[in-house]
């Protein structure tokens, strides 16, 4: 695997390969990677034939209260799994680098109606971030296809719509969200949690399995499952973000005869914040 820090390196490289015919995909992160992260990898390697992936902690869509400077940053070891695993090009720029006029002066991208809920209303500017740092990748990198995981669901839904409006031609996928055995979404900041946290955070899973039986299997109102989820998490130690029922094709709050159904969790163990989702097909 070549590690590059510019893009005209990587520019370099991968216009190589492209004059052989080989097809690109791209696997974006920021770095600290769990085996989530290498089922991401892996999905890639069957999809093409040049694996290209980044690392770059973006601080476009961090707030000024959150946690960029302790996200943990562990590149060699990082490096050492994407090899191991069938990467063969890493791009990790620096913030000079993506932003050279600092982030402020950035030309930002917003995919309207998707930005600012769920995530991007706890997270004023995050989904901006998100995809104008997807767009500049994807510039860069010109992959084929980009593989992403579904536990970052309205991410996922909000870069499937930047890249169709922007009359993209990369490939979007989404892959099943990679769990621990316990059910806990794999995530970097689960590494924020104490050993007792650890214990409590499965719960949020749990919540959204008894959510899905309770669409499937009661009369209950969206509303009603809603509270009572809220209720099961701060009853276990969460404080509450948000539990939303949610149409999966929009993310936009459904009728109570909508079937494909997405229900979202965001709350916070200790000084982590969780997320997770599970998609639904009603009868």
């Amino acid at each position: 695997m070549k590690t590059f820090h510019t893009i005209a390196e990587l520019r370099a490289a991968l216009k190589i390969e492209r004059l052989q015919d080989k097809s690109i995909i791209f696997v974006p992160t920021m770095g600290n990677l769990h085996d989530g992260h290498m089922s991401l990898i892996r999905r890639a390697t069957e999809e093409g034939d040049v694996i290209v992936s980044s690392i770059f902690v973006n601080p476009m869509q961090f707030s000024a209260n959150e946690d960029l400077e302790r996200y943990p940053k562990t590149l060699e070891e990082d490096k050492r799994v994407l090899q191991a695993n069938g990467c063969h090009y890493l791009f990790a720029p620096d913030a000079l680098e993506m932003y050279p006029d600092g982030k402020r002066s950035q030309t930002q991208i917003e995919v309207i109606g998707l930005s600012d809920i769920l995530c991007g209303a706890s997270r004023p500017g995050h989904f901006v971030g998100v995809s104008t740092v997807v767009t500049k990748l994807f510039n860069i990198v010109q992959p084929d296809c980009a593989i992403f995981g579904n536990k970052d669901f309205q991410q996922l839904k909000v870069i499937e719509d930047m890249v169709r409006d922007l009359s993209s031609n990369v490939h979007v996928i989404g892959i099943d969200t990679a769990r621990n055995d316990d059910g806990l979404a794999m995530s970097s900041r689960n590494g924020y949690l104490t050993k007792e946290e650890r214990h409590i955070a499965p719960t949020m899973y749990q919540t959204l399995l008894w959510a899905k039986e309770a669409l499937i299997t009661s009369s209950a109102s969206h509303e009603d499952i809603r509270e009572q989820a809220l209720q099961k998490l701060e009853a276990a130690g969460f404080r509450r973000d948000y539990f939303e029922i949610r149409a999966q094709d929009n993310l936009q709050t459904p009728s109570e005869e909508e079937k494909s159904l997405v229900i979202l969790a965001a709350a916070y163990l200790g000084s982590a914040r969780l997320i997770d989702n599970l998609r639904v097909e009603l009868a």
